[in-house]
This record gives C-alpha cells, sequence and structure tokens, in this order.
C-alpha cells in the first residue's frame, strides 16, 4: 500500500509486500540536534546545490520495514553518495531535538537506488507511528558531509504481525505447552450484571465484542477481531475448572461439544506473558465460513483441530469427541459467534475473584526470551 506523499494521519496497512523486500545495511553516525533545516554538526559542510528529496512516499510496509523513495534531479545523483534517514515515534514531540548517542534513529545508508528498504527491529516496533525526514549528502575527501536541506517530514505507521511472525511465536509456545489434559466444557466467568444484561437486552445471549489490547503490541487481532472469551484450562488434580476467577464470581459453562467441533476452524492468536512465570496463548475458534473465519483466513496461522499442541478434539473409536488442553499454558480461547445461554448453564463459583490473574488490557513483557520474537513487542 502506497502512502501519501505529504499524508498525516496515515493508518496500518494489511498488505505487507515482505516478498519485495531487501534487506539494507544502515550504519548510524553521529548527528546533532536539528530544528528542521540543516544539520549542524562540526563534520557536516553544507552544499545548496545537493537536491532536496520531494514527493516522498513509503510503501510494503511492515511490522518492522517499510520501503521509501522520492523524486530526485538526475543531474545531481553523481554526487549524492549518502542519504540521511531521521526516523522518530511520533507520540514523541520533541523527537527531533536529540542527539544520535541518544536514540540510535539517525540513520546514514549508501546511495543506493530507489526504492530503498529501511529495516530493522532495534527500532521499529509494529503498529507504531512513525515521522521520517530524508537529506542527500556528498562525502568529501576529508571525510566531511555536503548535506541537503532537510525534507519535508512524512508520517506513517508500521504494520501488524504477519503469520510469518505469528508462526514464530507458534512455535515458541508449543516448546512450552505441556502435556495435554482432557477437559468437557469451556466457561466464561463475569459479573452477575454482564449476565443479567445478556438476557434482558441481547435475547439471551452472549454477543461478540472487540478484543482489547493485551497481549503482543504486533498482534493482528487486538482492537480488530470480535468475539467472546472462553477458558478451558483445568485444575491437574480434579481435571474440573479452577474455582477462583479474575472475571467475577457467576460462571457460565457449556460443553465443549457446542463450540469445539468439525464444523469449526482453529486458529493460533498469540503468546504473551505479564511478567509473571504464567503464559497465556491466545486461539480463535470461528465456524466454518463465517466472518470471523474469513478474517482469520487472511491474519492468523491455521491449527489442526485434531493434532496440535494447545487445544484439539478427535474423535474415538466410540464415535465420541474427547477434547483435550495444554497443561503449561492458560488458555484464552475467542468464539467469534454469539452465544445462547440456554445452550449451558449458570452458576456462582465457590473460590475467590483474583483480580490480579486479570488479562484485561494487559502488558506483554518485552524482556521475556519465553514468548518475545526479535521483530518488536
Amino acid at each position: 500500500m502506497e502512502v501519501p506523499s505529504l499524508g498525516h494521519n496515515i493508518g496500518s496497512p494489511t498488505s505487507p509486500c515482505e516478498s519485495m523486500i531487501k534487506n539494507l545495511s544502515l550504519e548510524a553516525i553521529q548527528l546533532c540536534e536539528r530544528d528542521g533545516s540543516k544539520s549542524q554538526d562540526s563534520g557536516i559542510s553544507e552544499m545548496e546545490e545537493l537536491p532536496v528529496p520531494q514527493n516522498i512516499k513509503i510503501n510494503c510496509i511492515t511490522c518492522d520495514s517499510f520501503k521509501i523513495c522520492w523524486d530526485m534531479d538526475p543531474k545531481s545523483r553523481d554526487r549524492i553518495t549518502h542519504y540521511f534517514i531521521d526516523l522518530n515515534k511520533k507520540e514523541n514531540k520533541n523527537s527531533n531535538k536529540f542527539k544520535h548517542k541518544d536514540v540510535p534513529t539517525k540513520l546514514v545508508a549508501k546511495a543506493v537506488p530507489l526504492p530503498m528498504t529501511v529495516r530493522g527491529h532495534w527500532f521499529l516496533s509494529p503498529r507504531t507511528e512513525y515521522t521520517v525526514a530524508v537529506q542527500t549528502a556528498s562525502k568529501q575527501s576529508d571525510g566531511d558531509y555536503a548535506v541537503s536541506e532537510w525534507s519535508q517530514i512524512i508520517e506513517f505507521c508500521t504494520a501488524d504481525y504477519s503469520t510469518v511472525h505469528l508462526t514464530q511465536l507458534l512455535e515458541k509456545a508449543e516448546v512450552i505447552a505441556g502435556r495435554m489434559l482432557t477437559f468437557s466444557v469451556f466457561y466464561r466467568n463475569q459479573h452477575k450484571e454482564y449476565f443479567d444484561h445478556a438476557r434482558e437486552v441481547q435475547n439471551n445471549r452472549m454477543l461478540p465484542s472487540v478484543k482489547d489490547n493485551s497481549g503482543s503490541h504486533g498482534s493482528p487481532i487486538s482492537g480488530k477481531l470480535e468475539g467472546v472469551f472462553f477458558s478451558c484450562n483445568t485444575e491437574f488434580n480434579t481435571g474440573k475448572p479452577p474455582q477462583d476467577s479474575p472475571y467475577g464470581r457467576q460462571r457460565f459453562q457449556i460443553a465443549a461439544e457446542a463450540l469445539l467441533n468439525p464444523d469449526a476452524r482453529l486458529y493460533f492468536g498469540d503468546f504473551y506473558c505479564m511478567y509473571t512465570a504464567y503464559h497465556y496463548v491466545i486461539l480463535v475458534l470461528a465456524p466454518r465460513g463465517s466472518p470471523g473465519d474469513l478474517f482469520c483466513q487472511q491474519r492468523l496461522p491455521a491449527l489442526d483441530l485434531a493434532d496440535n499442541r494447545f487445544l484439539t478434539c478427535r474423535r474415538g473409536e466410540d464415535g465420541r469427541l474427547a477434547f483435550r488442553h495444554a497443561q503449561d499454558v492458560i488458555l484464552e480461547v475467542i468464539y467469534t459467534e454469539p452465544v445462547d445461554l440456554a445452550l449451558g448453564t449458570l452458576a456462582e463459583i465457590s473460590g475467590h475473584q483474583l483480580m490480579s490473574l486479570s488479562t484485561v488490557n494487559a502488558k506483554k513483557d518485552p524482556s521475556c526470551k519465553t514468548c518475545n520474537i526479535s521483530v518488536g513487542r
């Protein structure tokens, strides 16, 4: 997706064009503060003849890279040896007033044919708004640089994780998933008011809602996918759902087969932790052909219902479906369609409401080596 040359308020693209991207080696140089005009570093000289990059375009944006190009006077190309790139997070209002030694986003690259790719997980994060400006430069015989004026500042937003990145998270989650335990019900805890509202206002149904921003910052389902959250983990010693919950004392239980069956598709959504030893895996269950299924087909790795490390549904010799869940991760299952309360039972749990275990808008621990990949957090 091509970004308008003078665009502002640019949204995240859905087609990263990763196959078109080639790595570009960028070496950082120490640049001084700039005020939107020319660099004032003592090692950089001025040369008005060098062209200022015009009509800047940014496209093929992924979660950790983008392509950039601009119009340039052909007569000046032979004199240009380098491009200076000033890349900043948009949220920092004073982002253009720092020295390179403090924040490594002032870069210099050799003058390669345009468009060129800027790639690097050390300064690019998914779903993040950035500003970028460019100078053309000519390296002199004494090692100094002659530079142009800075270009106009352009804004863009990096993309979500692609299925390639999610597959990397999936593989990390598989390592710690542990053995599989049997279960028979999905359950959802909420306050009494939630279920009263479902009965009185929503025609006795729990309706899908937009997933919050918990988990990985680059997750393509956060703030986009609609669904109803369920749990299925059981206690090791009883084989039943735990009696404690962070979400409310009222619990709705529904037979596993009502949601997880051969007519559904299962997708891997995320893998994260919240600065604790517990790790969470988000899975998405969607009836085949449903809007949720179509959404996930384009964005998430699909899992084999009968053969995966997290949640399985297999038909036994007696013809009945058997269900298993991973023991060593906490599963959060998003079902993408409304669920009728008449299909299950509602009761009060006997345990405690452990608010500290709530994952609502929980931020992922960016330092955890178990659940992070090297393309931002």
